[in-house]
């Protein structure tokens, strides 16, 4: 099969795309035929070395874990999954991963994927999808007529967020760019404040649940504006619990784990007609280093998505 893998840690030029060998399936997993993977920031932060104290990788390493494919074989100990079943996921980052044409998962990481969408789009949720959630309801326990305030509206975690948030009732407020106000406002926000050109803090106060995923200064000025019992809920650094709890609020870090249930109450979103993934890339599996650019860039919107396979 195709494959990108990496040798040794280093820059795009470290990139590979190459032969290598199908993989092998345990008795709890299924080997998936990749249609699409999507990029993330730990795809190329991984690449550059910056987890290597935490997960003993080993060399070649497959890149990606995020995808939409099609289950191709199954082991002997896997139930309610079968051969030729479309799926999407965010498997273990520990091991191989998606940048290749088949991939081999835990079952228990496989959600079906929703039926309204395409792979490609369907490849750009699992992990910005997962993150979103366990911001707005397993951490945030956001409910019908409080307030949310959504910073980096426009981009992976930021465009579900608002939108999870708004299908739980939620009055919505986001922070975004001028040039994507439009773009926030169509994904169900209330309000939305250009972050550029309007200080926040002057827009907003008396919030239930902000989500950060920015850090540093928006994190900073965040406080200010939780009522009281409020929380801030953070996907890039931990806030400060001695803070929140001299300003009688709470905060949470997030870092998720695989998690294929997380995944079926999102496609059931999808299939509504209440979630939809903005893509903000699309590239062929072979030019997955002009993938990593973009990325590194940090001027997308949505997500960036990786051709693979065929459907």
């Amino acid at each position: 099969m195709k494959a990108v893998r990496i040798h040794a840690y280093g820059d795009r030029s470290v990139l590979q795309f190459e032969d290598a060998p199908k993989p092998a399936i345990a008795p709890d997993e299924a080997l998936v035929r990749v249609v699409a993977a999507a990029v993330n920031p730990i795809d190329w932060k991984i690449r550059q070395g910056h987890l290597k104290t935490m997960v003993p990788y080993v060399f070649p390493l497959t890149l990606g874990w995020d995808f939409s494919g099609v289950i191709e074989a199954l082991g002997s100990e896997v139930s309610g999954l079968a051969v030729g079943d479309a799926v999407f996921s965010r498997p273990d980052i520990r091991r191989d991963g998606s940048y290749a044409e088949y991939v081999a998962v835990r079952a228990v990481e496989i959600a079906r994927k929703p039926k309204t969408i395409s792979h490609i789009e369907a490849a750009s949720i699992p992990l910005v999808g997962i993150t979103a959630w366990e911001t707005i309801v397993s951490v945030g326990n956001l409910v019908a007529g409080q307030k949310a305030l959504i910073h980096a509206a426009s981009g992976g975690v930021g465009s579900l967020a608002v939108q999870i948030a708004k299908s739980r009732g939620a009055h919505v407020v986001a922070t975004t760019s001028s040039a994507n106000i439009e773009l926030v406002r169509s994904l169900g926000a209330d309000q939305v404040i250009d972050y550029r050109n309007q200080r926040f803090t002057d827009k907003v106060k008396d919030v239930d649940v902000v989500v950060d995923t920015v850090g540093g200064d928006v994190q900073a000025s965040s406080w200010s504006v939780l009522r009281r019992g409020g929380i801030l809920v953070s996907t890039v650094s931990v806030p400060s619990i001695e803070r929140a709890a001299a300003l009688g609020v709470r905060s949470a870090f997030v870092l998720i784990s695989p998690n294929a249930a997380v995944l079926d109450q999102l496609a059931g979103l999808v299939d509504a007609g209440k979630l939809r993934p903005l893509i903000g890339g699309e590239f062929a599996l072979r030019n997955v280093a002009d993938a990593h650019a973009l990325s590194e860039s940090g001027r997308t919107v949505g997500k960036i998505v990786l051709y693979v396979g065929q459907p």
